[in-house]
């Protein structure tokens, strides 16, 4: 048998080799990296302070702001120090527990967006039980069967991760610790992992789709039987925000996972990767805010409230 010695550091490929290039990368993964944290933060204190915000739709709408945060915060200020620095070595502890946050807060993120759509099923589909049904006790245990199971799918995976072995190479053809970059350096069979990550990530996409779908199909069904062009413009105004981060965000996981291999479509992976860890994590707060009266006004009172502090 061939002894393997234990791989305790990764070097990074990262985006590209052109200097020109990473400096543009740098500034701009940056600037996107303190909008996400500025308008993700904005929406969560909000939701906090402002009383006219506390319920079940702006309740998940704050721990979605505070998923978003998590993500992005796992994959951009790596590559950021590694931009900044040149050093594109990662150790092998490192490498493990940023694939398990972003599985993990990836895999939880689905199933919070399945319970969005549910309350805004509810709220459209049934207004006058809404208070009944989604109550305090129901949001809660709502919000933590999210982050169990999104916890729960992905730890065989990882328990598998931990298992690989490392011989032949250390590079990793990516600007972060990738499942899928990670499994193709690897010298251990990885067959059994390959078909369990599919499994995993297909029940996972499935569940959850059929769920959103099936709330939407309900909504769009209600809305449509509305008598009057004004109330279904308000009632679709209410989801459609809603709709428009789920197609984002299922059409950008589809687009990575279900795809034939090949180096072509590697390029394209780390594109799309950059999309969805900076660029989306930016455009969701504005997508949820900017039709939203409710939260303009409260974040207009927000700054007449510091303004007016800042002058006693």
């Amino acid at each position: 048998m061939q002894n393997h010695t234990k791989t305790t550091i990764f070097i990074l490929r990262g985006l590209t080799d052109d200097p020109q290039l990473q400096v543009f990368l740098f500034v701009f993964m940056f600037l996107t990296y303190i909008l996400c944290i500025t308008g993700n933060l904005t929406i969560i204190i909000l939701t906090l302070v402002d009383p006219h915000l506390k319920t079940p739709m702006y309740f998940f709408l704050q721990n979605f702001s505070f998923l978003e945060l998590l993500f992005t915060t796992a994959c951009i200020p790596r590559y950021l120090y590694s931009l900044s620095t040149g050093d594109d070595t990662v150790s092998y502890n490192a490498c493990i527990t940023q694939i398990f946050f972003i599985t993990f807060l990836g895999a939880t993120e689905f199933f919070l967006l399945s319970a969005m759509s549910y309350d805004r099923y509810v709220a459209i589909c049934k207004p006058l039980y809404y208070t009944t049904i989604m109550n305090s006790k129901v949001y809660n245990l709502l919000l933590l069967s999210c982050w169990m199971t999104g916890l729960i799918i992905i730890l065989p995976t990882l328990g598998m991760y931990v298992e690989l072995e490392f011989c032949d190479s250390n590079v990793i053809d990516h600007f972060g610790c990738d499942p899928s970059p990670l499994l193709k350096i690897s010298c251990s069979d990885t067959s059994s992992l390959d078909k369990m990550m599919v499994v995993f990530s297909v029940i996972l996409l499935i569940i959850t789709l059929v769920l959103v779908v099936l709330s939407y199909g309900h909504i769009i069904h209600t809305i449509l039987r509305l008598p009057s062009a004004q109330q279904r413009k308000k009632a679709f105004s209410t989801c459609s925000s809603h709709m428009i981060v789920v197609s984002m965000t299922y059409g950008t996981c589809i687009f990575i996972y279900i795809k034939p291999p090949g180096e072509e479509h590697l390029v394209l992976n780390k594109i799309v990767s950059v999309l969805m860890t900076s660029v989306a994590p930016v455009m969701n707060p504005f997508i949820y805010t900017l039709r939203n009266k409710q939260v303009i006004q409260a974040f207009k009172d927000l700054v007449k409230k510091i303004t007016h502090l800042s002058k006693m």
